[in-house]
C-alpha cells in the first residue's frame, strides 16, 4: 500500500538510495536537507519523479523542523519518517563536538518533537557501530557496556536513548539500524577515498596509518539498504534495533591499500608508520 513518507538527510549517501527504494514501491516521498554535506546530484532521477518532494532545511533548529513538518503535513498525512540526518564528517565532530550535537542529536530530538506533534507514529532511524566504542569482541545487540570513543558515536547513543523514550511515549514503533562501514555508489567518504585523495598527491608513496592490520566489516549499500527494508518488515516489537553487517570478519587496511593502488595502476610503496590504530 501506497504512504506517505518523509527521509531526512535525503540528499546524502545511504538516504538518497533509500530515496530511490521507496519511490520504486510506490510510495509517495519529501526529503528534507540541509545541504551541508548532502548533493543534489544525488536526487536527479527522484526530482524527475511527480511523487517527490525535495525541501531544504534545517532540522537542527526547531522552529524550522516544526515548519517544515507541518507544512508536508498539510499537504498529505506521513505515516512514517526514516531518519539519515546526521553529520557524517567524524573528523570535523572531534574538531567541534558542536558538529554532532547540532547535526546528529539535536536533528534526532527535533524531528522526534515534531512527529509528536504531527501524529506521525513509525520511525526508521539510522544508528551507527560506533555506539559500542572500541571492544575487542564481536559485536551482538547485547554488547556491552556502551562506551564511545567518537563524539558522532556518543550523540548517534543518546539518539537511541531519545527514541526509546519515545517509543513509551508518543511512537508505534521505531526501527534502529547500527550501520557498519558502508561502501558504494555515491560514498563521499572512507579509508578508499582517504587512500585515492593521498595517491594523487603522491603517486610514489602511500602512509598508512597504525601496522596495516586493523580490519572492520564493510558493506555495500545496496545490500544495506535491502537489510533495512527487511528489517522495517518482520520487526514488529515496539522498538527493534539490529546490528547490520556481514558475516565475514572484514577486510584489513593492508588490503583495501594493496587494492586501491593497484586499482589506480600505480607502483607505490607503502610505509606504516606502526601503532595499532589508524
Amino acid at each position: 500500500m501506497s504512504e506517505a513518507i518523509i527521509v531526512t538527510g535525503a540528499a546524502g549517501f545511504i538516504a538518497s538510495h533509500i530515496v530511490d527504494r521507496l519511490l520504486a514501491e510506490g510510495h509517495t516521498v519529501t526529503g528534507i536537507d540541509n545541504f551541508l554535506l548532502g548533493r543534489r546530484e544525488n536526487l536527479v532521477e527522484p526530482l524527475q519523479d511527480s511523487r517527490f518532494t525535495l525541501i531544504e532545511a534545517d532540522l537542527a533548529n526547531a522552529d524550522e523542523a516544526a515548519s517544515v513538518f507541518a507544512a508536508v503535513q498539510q499537504r498529505q498525512p506521513v505515516t512514517q519518517v526514516w531518519h539519515m540526518a546526521a553529520n557524517s564528517d567524524i573528523s570535523a565532530g572531534i574538531a567541534d563536538a558542536n558538529v554532532d550535537l547540532r547535526n546528529t542529536f539535536l536533528t534526532t530530538y527535533n524531528t522526534l518533537e515534531a512527529m509528536k506533534r504531527h501524529g506521525i507514529r513509525r520511525l526508521a532511524f539510522a544508528s551507527s557501530s560506533a555506539i559500542y566504542g572500541d571492544l575487542p569482541v564481536a559485536l551482538t545487540e547485547t554488547t556491552g557496556p556502551l562506551f564511545p570513543i567518537s563524539n558522532y558515536g556518543a550523540m548517534k547513543l543518546a539518539s537511541e536513548a531519545i527514541i526509546s523514550a519515545a517509543v513509551e511515549s508518543h511512537l508505534e514503533r521505531a526501527w534502529l539500524f547500527r550501520f557498519p562501514n558502508v561502501i558504494g555508489h555515491r560514498s563521499t567518504h572512507s579509508v578508499i577515498h582517504d587512500f585515492i585523495r593521498k595517491l594523487r598527491a603522491n603517486p610514489r608513496e602511500l602512509e598508512v596509518l597504525g601496522d596495516g592490520n586493523q580490519q572492520k566489516n564493510y558493506l555495500h549499500v545496496r545490500d544495506l539498504v535491502a537489510a533495512m527494508f527487511s528489517i522495517v518488515e518482520l520487526g514488529q516489537d515496539k522498538l527493534n534495533w539490529f546490528n547490520i553487517g556481514n558475516r565475514d570478519a572484514g577486510a584489513t587496511v593492508r588490503f583495501i591499500a594493496e587494492s586501491v593502488i593497484e586499482a589506480m595502476q600505480l607502483a607505490a610503496r607503502i610505509r606504516y608508520p606502526g601503532g595499532a590504530k589508524g
